[in-house]
């Protein structure tokens, strides 16, 4: 019997998805389910690792129902997952993160900022360990939300067995085999990848002394695909799958999207000097940005330089935007005129944003104008802080040039703006990466963001770069579809596998038209920054 197909399971942020592949990168079967998201404050946000698990189960049963294959044809499994931190008890019992204390409420969302304080204090400490996330840890991070439990929650913590980065949680559930990712422990939680082992006196230095050895952070760091075991007998029955199936190492969501995506278009193993001049951009509820070098390159404000932690070999320079798709969302549905949009939209059968993508066509040929229709529209688009390259949780959103128009028109010139702004936050990423060695072209794009047009466009002419979409736009699942190929030895390595399942798909090229107004445009929102940093220490000073 020729095990033939491979599944990829991905958690984000809002839904748990699986796909079955072939070994070509075909998906033959998608399944989907939304998760809870828990907000008790507007920094907290939390989830349940059991409501997950039984998401996934589901999803894996329905994408093997659709592909109409039989589960002894499955070779392997791999999971990718937000980079949320799970609590689990000594019995794997899910043991309370929240301040309303309900149980369930065991997983700190990637996006939760309520560490900002913690995550303060830790880089106060200089410690030689921050070098490797740009000299700034975020509160996005694990380190600060452990201080931040220890801290705040010291009878969850003292109940505490296991904290797991999400990925990692999936694939000891499936297994019962604690083995942690590359990715995520390099990534989120601080592990020295060079030297294979904890930084103790990092841990000591910003108040938890007691780790690694105090809870289980994980003994055993294993690079992605790497074969964990073989799903339990528990696991295989709740997903209809059998105990020989193969579970592979897992990733961080984002990062299954640049290894969805980072190989397609070559033929042979493409040279450092080429790989250099791809930016991978993974485009959901946040953004991330990916690039890869043979040698490290060290950029303030830009997570990294990570070894090995998407393509083994090279180091991972990390950037990204906090809110880009949630804050598109938001500055829709924060406008009084949403509800008759949403209902034009209902009636013409349309999302939300391709009606709105409609209304600024039109605009546009009304007004015979192209980007230009948005040029008082002035958007900072930092609502949930600044990844990148500020590296600056406190920064917040600003926008000039807004009026009594309550009008659709209105939003949709607004929409069209944000759509802008998130894209100058990609520029200024790209800028920063160039000027420390990158030398990057082309942006290889996936997740939601990427089903956008206006989105691809605006991102192609402000960067100035091509951009270049896989031809299976479910790229982050292909991408832990990829790790489980591997880890299922199907391929020798992983770039092997994605050169063998990714392809190229439709291509956006820079309108070079639009490029004067773009300088100046952008010139406009760096400066926004500028002057909202010096209104922020004008009440600093004030009130102190």
């Amino acid at each position: 019997m020729e095990r033939d197909y491979v599944i990829g399971v991905d958690v984000g942020t809002g839904s748990v998805r699986a796909g079955v592949f072939d070994l070509h990168g075909r998906m033959l079967g998608h399944a989907s389910q939304d998760i809870s998201v828990w907000k008790p404050a507007w920094v907290e946000v939390e989830q349940s690792s059991e409501e997950i698990w039984g998401a996934a189960c589901a999803c894996v049963r329905g994408a093997v129902r659709e592909a109409v294959i039989r589960a002894d044809e499955v070779a392997g499994i791999a999971f990718d997952a937000t980079c949320s931190l799970v609590a689990l008890g000594p019995h794997d019992e899910p043991v309370t993160v929240s301040s309303t204390g309900l149980e369930d409420h065991n997983v700190v969302v990637w996006m939760d900022h309520r560490a900002l304080d913690q995550a303060a204090r830790i880089n106060r400490t200089k410690h030689s360990a921050l070098r490797s996330v740009g000299g700034v840890m975020s509160p996005e991070m694990e380190p600060p939300k452990l201080l931040w439990i220890k801290e705040n929650l010291p009878d969850s913590w003292a109940r505490v067995l296991r904290f797991l980065d999400l990925a990692d949680y999936m694939g000891y559930r499936a297994t019962g085999v604690d083995v942690r990712s590359l990715c995520t422990t390099v990534c989120k939680w601080a592990y020295d990848g060079r030297r294979g082992r904890w930084n103790a006196d990092f841990f000591k230095r910003v108040g938890l002394k007691n780790l690694p050895s105090e809870k289980s952070i994980g003994d055993a760091v294993l690079p992605m695909g790497t074969p964990i075991g073989p799903l339990t007998a528990t696991a295989a029955l709740e997903m209809g799958l059998t105990v020989d199936t193969s579970v592979a190492v897992g990733i961080i969501d984002a990062h299954a999207g640049g290894i969805g995506v980072i190989g397609m278009g070559f033929r042979r193993r493409p040279r450092a000097a080429q790989l250099e001049q791809i930016l991978a951009l993974i485009g959901g509820t946040s953004s991330c940005h990916m690039a890869v070098s043979v040698k490290p390159r060290f950029i303030r404000g830009i997570w990294g330089p990570y070894p090995n932690a998407m393509i083994p070999g090279m180091w991972l320079t990390e950037g990204g935007q906090s809110a880009t798709g949630s804050l598109l969302d938001h500055i829709i549905r924060d406008r009084s005129a949403y509800g008759g949009i949403a209902a034009a939209a209902q009636r013409s059968n349309q999302s939300v944003y391709e009606f709105l993508n409609e209304r600024v066509a039109e605009i546009k040929r009304r007004e015979k104008r192209g980007p230009e229709i948005a040029e008082d529209l002035h958007v900072l688009p930092y609502f949930l802080g600044n990844r990148s390259p500020h590296a600056d949780p406190t920064a917040r959103g600003v926008i000039s040039g807004l009026t009594l128009d309550e009008s659709l028109e209105s939003v949709a010139r607004l929409y069209y703006a944000t759509i802008q702004a998130i894209a100058y936050g990609t520029r200024h990423i790209i800028e920063e990466m160039n000027r420390h060695g990158y030398r990057i072209k082309r942006i290889h794009a996936c997740g939601g963001g990427t089903k956008n047009p206006v989105w691809l466009q605006e991102h192609a002419d402000i960067s100035g770069c091509e951009v270049i979409l896989p031809k299976e736009p479910e790229a982050v699942l292909l991408g832990s579809a990829i790790l489980a190929a591997v880890g299922a030895k199907k391929f020798p390595s992983i770039m092997d596998a994605t050169m063998a399942m990714s392809a190229e798909g439709r291509r956006y090229t820079p309108d070079r038209k639009t490029a004067a107004f773009h300088r100046m445009k952008y010139g406009a929102f760096r400066s926004m920054y500028r002057e909202f940093k010096k209104l922020q220490k004008m009440m600093q000073d004030a009130n102190s």
